[in-house]
C-alpha cells in the first residue's frame, strides 16, 4: 500500500469528523475569509489543538483547504457545510455524528448474521418509536431528511410531469419539501400532506412560509390504518424502503382505497440496479438492514411484484438527474 494512500476501512473516521464540523457550523464561520484555528475554537468554544487536528484531517480528504500560514478557508466539498447554502447537507452530516445512527451501525454484524434489525438489538426498540420517545433525536433526523429532499426536489419536479393531477396526497411526506416544490411548479394543484402527527406538527409553518396554506391541508394519522382518499395522485417518496413487503403492500394497499379509478401512484425511490456498477442504492439498501425490520431497497422487478400485490400495475420507470426514480403505477 502506498504511504499516502487512505486505507478503505479507515473511510468511517472521515464520517465522523465532518459530522463534528457540521456540528460546530465550521463551514459558516469561513464563509467570510480564511480563518486561524485559534480564531475557530474561540467561536466554537473548543480547544483549539485538538480543533487544529480535526481541521487538518478534513483537509487531507479534501474537505476545506489549510493554506501555509495554517489558516483554513472553504473549498467546494465544505461550501455544502454550510446551513443555507445551496445544496446544504449540514444537516444530514450532523445526523451521521448522532451515537443512535453509529451505534446502529457499529452492530451490523448482528444484522448479518441474524437478519434481525441491528437498531433495535442496541436500543431495545424500533427506529421510529426511538424517535417517538427522544424528540430531539427525531428533529435531527427529520432536518436531516428535509435537507436531502432538498437536495432531491428539482431533480424530480423536472423529471417527471405531473400535470393533470389536480389534487396530489403525500403519503408519509415529513416536513412537504418535496410537495412544495410540486404545488410551485403546478400552480392549479392542491395537495394534502400526511404523516404521523407528531412529524407534521413541524410542517404547518413551513407550509405557510412557502405562501401554500390555501392549497395544502396538513394532515395527521397512520397510512397503515388509512390514508386521506380523493387524490388524484398519491405520492410516496422513499417511505416503501422503511418496510418490509408484507407492511409495503399494507401502505399500497390503503392509497389504492383512496385512489380513484384513474388515478396514479407515484413511488419515488432508488431502484437497485444489475451488475456491478456503483450504486447508491445498493449501500442505502446497507442502512436499511441496519435500521429497520426488513426495509431495503429493491430492484425494478421487485418493485412490479409489490404494486402486483397491491392491486397495482407499474406503468412507468422514470429516472431522474438524482439516485432516484419515479416509478409510475396505475390501478390493475
Amino acid at each position: 500500500m502506498n504511504s499516502n494512500t487512505i486505507p478503505l476501512g479507515s473511510l468511517y473516521w472521515g464520517s465522523h469528523v465532518v459530522s463534528v464540523a457540521a456540528t460546530l457550523g465550521i463551514a459558516d464561520l469561513l464563509k467570510d475569509g480564511p480563518k486561524s484555528c485559534a480564531e475557530l475554537a474561540q467561536a466554537t468554544g473548543t480547544h483549539a489543538p485538538s480543533l487544529y487536528r480535526v481541521m487538518r484531517a478534513l483537509a487531507c480528504i479534501g474537505v476545506f483547504a489549510e493554506s501555509d500560514d495554517g489558516r483554513f478557508s472553504l473549498n467546494p466539498a465544505a461550501e455544502c457545510l454550510q446551513a443555507r447554502a445551496p445544496g446544504s447537507i449540514r444537516d444530514a452530516a450532523i445526523m451521521l455524528g448522532q451515537e443512535w445512527h453509529w451505534r446502529a451501525w457499529g452492530d451490523v454484524l448482528h444484522s448479518v448474521r441474524t437478519g434481525q434489525c441491528a437498531f433495535e438489538h442496541v436500543f431495545g426498540m424500533e427506529l421510529f418509536e426511538y424517535f417517538e420517545q427522544h424528540p430531539a433525536a427525531a428533529a435531527i433526523f427529520n432536518d436531516a431528511m428535509t435537507s436531502l429532499t432538498s437536495q432531491q426536489q428539482e431533480a424530480v419536479v423536472s423529471s417527471y410531469d405531473f400535470s393533470g393531477i389536480s389534487k396530489i396526497v403525500d403519503v408519509g411526506g415529513g416536513h412537504g419539501t418535496l410537495l412544495a416544490s410540486i404545488l410551485k411548479a403546478y400552480p392549479g394543484m392542491s395537495g394534502i400532506l400526511f404523516d404521523l402527527p407528531s412529524v407534521v406538527a413541524g410542517a404547518r409553518q413551513r407550509i405557510q412560509a412557502d405562501g401554500l396554506i390555501g392549497r395544502c391541508e396538513v394532515v395527521g394519522g397512520d397510512f397503515f390504518q388509512s390514508v386521506p382518499e380523493g387524490g388524484e395522485g398519491y405520492l410516496l417518496k422513499q417511505v416503501l424502503h422503511d418496510w418490509d413487503d408484507d407492511h409495503a403492500v399494507a401502505i399500497l394497499k390503503n392509497c389504492r382505497r383512496g385512489i380513484g379509478h384513474t388515478g396514479k401512484l407515484l413511488v419515488v425511490e432508488m431502484v437497485i440496479p444489475p451488475g456491478n456498477a456503483p450504486s447508491l442504492a445498493k449501500l442505502l439498501d446497507l442502512l436499511m438492514l441496519v435500521w429497520t425490520h426488513g426495509g431495503r431497497e429493491r430492484t425494478e422487478t421487485e418493485y412490479r411484484a409489490l404494486f402486483g400485490s397491491a392491486g397495482f400495475a407499474l406503468t412507468r420507470n422514470v429516472p431522474t438527474a438524482c439516485p432516484l426514480s419515479v416509478l409510475e403505477a396505475a390501478r390493475a
